[in-house]
């Protein structure tokens, strides 16, 4: 049995599924399966995982549980592929935003674990409005009541990640616009996406020397009536996740699924990802 569940940090990661491409076994993946003797000896991999997630799931609900949740659960299950883009861990003022989901409108998903505090979360909610209409907090059921005694701001949404594993909506969020801020939605985007904003609405860019470019590119973006600039903004966001719905789908377990769906991978690394989950320890 494991002696330290942050380990369990270490093991969804980048950096773990990188290992994994090379078909071999983290440093942390390696520790977590051996601190349970020979149990796994001979097992794939694919089950191994498997049974790590279940230990998340009683044991140790990490953020990564809670975003590969609101992924299977809301992109995969309420949504679609076709249709919805997540992004994730979105710079807003000094914020991250920790999961947001666009299809026709843009929401954010800031998650309170079980293991953390709702010290800075006052503050978060602030920066996310600066750029998103729409915010959600997703805690546990056991902070639900806390939750809802400090948030001041009626315009959040509260889901509650249940024991049962199920998304419960305890408060639906509601579209507030008045604190939106043009500089905040303009640092969002990268140099592409809002030339392609300025494009669309003017239809032209600024003919600047390249050191006043920015500046100039910014001061048509504000220009922009807000609530049509915000629309522009998301929609452009929308367009930064490219996934291989088709590999997805057929290899990647629901386990790995937020992990994958950010990796980037080309067709050959599903194909070397679902080698090494096949694999026997």
């Amino acid at each position: 049995m494991v002696n330290d569940n942050s380990i369990l940090n270490k093991i969804f990661t980048q950096n773990g599924m990188k290992a994994w491409l090379d078909n071999k076994e983290s440093a942390f993946y390696k520790e977590f399966v051996e601190s349970f003797g020979s149990k796994y000896v001979g097992k794939e991999n694919r089950e191994i995982i498997g049974d790590i997630y279940k230990y998340l799931n009683k044991y140790y609900r990490n953020e990564y549980f809670y975003k590969n949740t609101l992924l299977n659960k809301l992109l995969l299950g309420k949504h679609s592929l076709n249709t919805t883009t997540a992004i994730t861990e979105i710079p807003i003022n000094k914020s991250k935003a920790d999961f947001i989901l666009i299809n026709g409108k843009a929401v954010v998903y800031e998650i309170k674990t079980g293991l953390d505090s709702f010290e800075r979360l006052e503050s978060q909610i602030e920066d996310y409005f600066k750029a998103f209409v729409n915010v959600y907090v997703v805690t546990c059921e056991e902070n639900y009541e806390k939750l809802k005694s400090i948030l001041n701001n009626d315009n959040v949404g509260i889901y509650i990640l249940t024991n049962r594993n199920t998304l419960s909506k305890k408060r639906e969020a509601k579209d507030y616009y008045s604190k939106l801020d043009y500089k905040a939605m303009f640092d969002i985007l990268r140099k592409n996406e809002f030339e392609n904003i300025l494009l669309e609405h003017y239809g032209e860019l600024p003919n600047t020397t390249q050191f006043k470019y920015y500046d100039e590119c910014f001061k048509l973006f504000k220009n922009i009536e807000k609530k049509l600039v915000y629309r522009y903004m998301f929609l452009e966001l929308k367009k930064r996740v490219k996934v291989n719905k088709e590999n997805f789908n057929k290899f990647i377990p629901h386990e790995l699924r937020f992990l994958v769906y950010f990796s980037n991978l080309k067709k050959q690394d599903y194909l070397k990802l679902n080698k090494f989950l096949n694999n026997k320890y």
